[in-house]
């Protein structure tokens, strides 16, 4: 069974933003995990139809972010996932605010990895 790069990466990018909300539930505000977890999937849920139905108005091709002629793209696609992961120490040192632009912010790198692993599954 051989996995796409693009569903790799969005899987990737998907733990650290598990990671993300762990921290700030963890360390942010009290009882707010619930409120973190249904951000982060209506902004997903969102962004990717939304998206897509942009890219078909402007005229433009829906692109995965790692090709295999750009061999270079996936290097660059790792910065996703890094980041959000880099955002997860954010909540350990400002303990007890609320990371809800941090989590939306996240939400939306991990939304543009999930259009990506569509892209490439549609154009395969």
């Amino acid at each position: 069974m051989r996995f796409e790069p693009n569903t790799l990466l969005a899987i990737t990018t998907g733990c650290a933003m598990g990671m993300l909300i762990g921290s700030a539930s963890i360390f942010g505000e009290e009882g707010l995990l619930l409120k973190y977890v249904l951000t982060t999937i209506l902004v997903v849920a969102g962004y990717v139809p939304l998206n897509s139905w942009m890219l078909k108005r402007m005229g433009r091709p829906a692109l995965p972010l790692i090709r295999l002629d750009s061999p270079h793209s996936a290097m660059w696609a790792n910065i996703y996932p890094g980041l959000i992961g880099i955002l997860a120490f954010v909540p350990l040192i400002f303990a007890g605010k609320d990371f809800g632009l941090m989590i939306v912010i996240a939400a939306v790198w991990f939304a543009i990895t999930v259009g990506s692993a569509l892209n490439a599954r549609k154009a395969s």
